[in-house]
């Protein structure tokens, strides 16, 4: 009995520090990530302005390469203003990044804001990135209700 409970403290102790590894792990590749703007999301769920919190299918995400931002996000809102003979559906574009800023509120989280015009519309992106690669994504535009997203980071593959 004795040696059991040995046992279940030394595998607890190596999983504790398993995990701490592992976070230590994560937020340099986040803090690399950022800095060298080659980020991954992948999305989980969407909350919407109208219609409340959606999970979404595993396929959705957003990525930062350099001065480009791939975005392929599912969209569930009002549209004010659809363009003539638009092929897009949801926020799926890839395009030069306008405006970038980066800034750390607070001690766990660094703030991206970048603006993107497509022929469509103009969008701001604010996206929160922690460093335990927990992420949220809020997403405004000229003429469509705002939304957001939140996900998960995930090293780009070189």
């Amino acid at each position: 009995m004795i040696g059991m409970m040995a046992l279940l403290m030394i595998v607890s102790c190596a999983t504790q520090q398993e995990r701490a590894e592992q976070r230590v792990k994560t937020r340099l590749e986040v803090k690399e990530a950022i800095a060298t703007k080659q980020l991954h999301i992948d999305i989980k769920s969407m909350n919407t302005m109208r219609y409340g919190s959606k999970m979404v299918t595993p396929d959705f995400f957003l990525e930062l390469r350099g001065d480009t931002l791939r975005s392929y996000l599912p969209y569930l809102g009002q549209v004010h203003q659809a363009p003539m003979n638009s092929p897009a559906i949801g926020l799926n574009f890839e395009m030069p990044i306008q405006r970038y800023s980066e800034s750390r509120p607070k001690a766990n989280r660094t703030q991206l804001d970048l603006d993107v015009k497509t022929q469509e519309d103009t969008y701001r992106y604010q996206i929160d990135v922690y460093d335990t690669g927990d992420a949220h994504i809020h997403v405004r535009s000229i003429n469509r209700d705002p939304i957001s997203f939140d996900g998960t980071f995930a090293p780009i593959e070189k």
